[in-house]
């Protein structure tokens, strides 16, 4: 189950639309969830009242596998859910650890029926709660006696198996992490450090007991090496009788099993955030870089735009040539506008300049170009 809650959103929504349809339908589902968890639904027209709920769930520990079968301690887990609606069908169906036979004619009405639902629909989170605190309590106590503290390997999932030490004073669960990015690896180095020092803290000195170390604790000498490969390091919680007294148990048990969850589902937001913040920084430097370059366009356009410079710039040769023949044309128009009569001849008689003829006579010298030798 890769959510937090304990309910089966899917089974959940299945159930709450069989109760409330008012249609009567054959249904024969199957349903398949994280953990390798299969749920078999069936109702039949000819027995419209009573839907049978079938669970398939792997066993946490082979070690105190005694049958395939669920232990008296997990039936009366079940059993306690809702006497009136939730009955046990003795033998299961086969291929499955658990039949449970639905009257919903018995349900109760208003928000109670959602709430009964509701824990019909985690029954596969009891019956892994029931199945580790039947271990803990069921630990050989002659090995404790003698010192001896074996570890019980737990698999809730195939490939994140996590194991629990039961010791006089205290309960130590050891979490094998593992990923496959590396960035993940940095996230989850530095969120466990983090945990451990709030958790050690005087402001959560009723919390359990966090150690992170990169190499495993020695209460793990003697496993399996490719159980101890890791490049996330181990995650210890020491647990006390503070944590497992009452109602706190099946919490533990809880937080125990949706650790891994917690871990990658923290992973996965925290590289979200990551990746939103550098985009937003990104897209504020590019907006920051657009606008100086608008500002130093704007400045260059503005020096080009100076009116003399700009029509100069812009002329072409053949342009400056026929204006400049233009502008001559205009001149000799306007000049010979400018007419005084009589002015010619008075010119001709006083404005005309006398020759002069010199008495000395120059003679052009050519200048010699042959090669002078020494």
């Amino acid at each position: 189950m890769a959510c937090f809650e304990r309910a089966s959103p899917a089974l959940k929504e299945i159930l709450l639309r069989l109760y409330r349809d008012e249609r009567v339908i054959d249904i024969d589902h199957h349903l398949h969830e994280f953990g390798s968890i299969e749920y078999y639904i069936q109702s039949s027209m000819s027995d419209p009242d009573r839907t049978y709920l079938s669970i398939s769930t792997p066993i946490l520990s082979q070690a105190f596998l005694i049958s395939t079968r669920l232990s008296r301690y997990t039936m009366e887990k079940v059993k306690a859910i809702s006497a009136e609606v939730v009955e046990i069908v003795e033998p299961p169906k086969e291929g499955y650890q658990l039949t449970l036979r639905l009257n919903f004619a018995r349900m109760p009405y208003g928000k109670e029926s959602i709430k009964t639902i509701t824990d019909i629909a985690a029954v596969q989170g009891v019956i892994l709660s029931s199945q580790l605190e039947e271990m803990l309590m069921n630990v050989n106590s002659q090995d404790v006696a003698q010192g001896m503290y074996k570890p019980i390997k737990l698999v809730y999932h195939p490939r994140e198996p996590f194991y629990v030490i039961k010791q006089p004073q205290k309960i130590t669960a050891v979490f094998p992490m593992r990923f496959k990015e590396k960035t993940d690896v940095i996230i989850a180095t530095a969120f466990f450090q983090e945990l451990m020092d709030v958790a050690n803290s005087e402001a959560c000195a009723k919390a359990p007991h966090c150690i992170w170390s990169p190499i495993p604790p020695p209460e793990l000498r003697g496993e399996a090496i490719e159980d101890l490969s890791t490049n996330g390091g181990f995650v210890s919680f020491d647990i006390t009788s503070r944590h497992i007294e009452g109602k706190r148990l099946d919490k533990t048990v809880w937080n125990f099993l949706n650790f891994y969850a917690f871990v990658k589902n923290h992973v996965k937001s925290t590289r979200g955030f990551i990746q939103r913040r550098m985009r937003t920084r990104l897209k504020s430097l590019v907006e920051v870089l657009q606008r100086t370059g608008l500002q130093d366009d704007q400045q260059i356009k503005e020096v080009k735009g100076y009116k003399p410079m700009k029509r100069l710039v812009n002329f072409s040769k053949s342009k400056i040539l026929r204006y400049r023949s233009e502008f001559t044309s205009k001149v000799k128009r306007i000049r010979s506008r400018l007419k005084i009569h009589g002015f010619s001849r008075f010119r001709q008689k006083w404005l005309t300049f006398p020759s002069f003829s010199s008495k000395t006579k120059y003679r052009k010298l050519e200048k010699d170009i042959s090669p002078q030798h020494n």
